[in-house]
């Protein structure tokens, strides 16, 4: 199946900013489960784009623009081929063993209620049935609200209502499989979401749990189990902020507003 994908962001400024340095995490690379055949990007003021890995492994590109700029806007646009099966994804080709990623973070951490959740849904049992149970009575607690855009929430925090956007549910997993004693890290991407083209206002989120023996499997609680073949990877982190689409700073006072646009289209079949 071939994807493609188009991803825009516009930042808007109250007052000129003399500078902006952002950390772009746009770029998906190669797997056992994609394999990039297009990806450009495009940003509509002067700015220099370098290349690089981050300590995750992503791939990233720090963009700088000297001002006076008062908006900047950045597409990122390509396609993806995804396979017919999905397959583990081999830790020993990484730069972080699998035992770092039991780390916890303040967004990601699980509070009491969460603990006590996580261990009854996960049961007794090998731990791919554990982790893929947990999931699913994740994704049955909460209403799921896919048309939020406006950031991630804490774990524990989000954990306490009873709507949650997709990157929240994935954060919450990510929070409750640390919980059991089990690495696992958040995941940004895309995915077509089970219809032919799909508008999200903001880039998808899932988790990987770590099982020996196997490899990274991925999960989605928005869907209740293991992701499926139009999930595009993107970056990994221990939390949503470590993998988020873009973070950065800037020089000049006032204000700034973001406006993101997703869309999520099926190219066809690669059989």
């Amino acid at each position: 199946m071939r994807i493609e994908v188009e991803h825009h962001s516009r930042y808007r400024f109250t007052e000129p900013q003399a500078r902006v340095v952002q950390l772009l995490r746009l770029f998906p690379g190669d797997t056992v489960n994609q394999t990039v055949v297009d990806w450009r990007i495009d940003v509509d003021c002067d700015a220099r784009l370098r290349e690089a890995r981050d300590g995750y492994g992503n791939i990233i590109r720090m963009l700088y623009a000297e001002g006076p700029l008062e908006t900047i806007g950045i597409t990122v646009s390509g396609e993806v081929l995804l396979p017919d099966t999905m397959q583990a994804i081999d830790a020993s080709a990484e730069p972080l063993p699998p035992a770092c990623y039991l780390r916890t973070t303040p967004l990601s951490a699980a509070d009491a209620a969460m603990t006590r959740f996580a261990r009854s849904a996960a049961g007794e049992g090998d731990v791919r049935s554990s982790v893929e149970r947990l999931t699913a009575a994740l994704h049955d607690r909460f209403e799921i609200d896919r048309r939020r855009g406006d950031g991630v929430l804490p774990a524990a925090e989000a954990f306490a209502g009873d709507r949650a956007s997709p990157r929240d549910l994935a954060q919450m997993l990510v929070g409750c499989i640390r919980a059991i004693g089990i690495p696992a890290r958040y995941v940004s991407g895309y995915s077509l979401g089970g219809c032919e083209r799909r508008e999200r206002p903001a880039p998808h989120g899932w988790a990987e749990a770590y099982i020996d023996g196997y490899g990274w499997l991925a999960l989605d609680p928005s869907l209740g189990g293991p992701s499926g073949l139009d999930h595009v990877r993107v970056a990994v982190a221990l939390d949503s902020a470590g993998a988020a689409p873009i973070s950065g700073t800037r020089i000049g006072h006032g204000e700034e507003e973001l406006d993101v646009d997703v869309a999520v289209g099926r190219l066809g079949s690669n059989g």
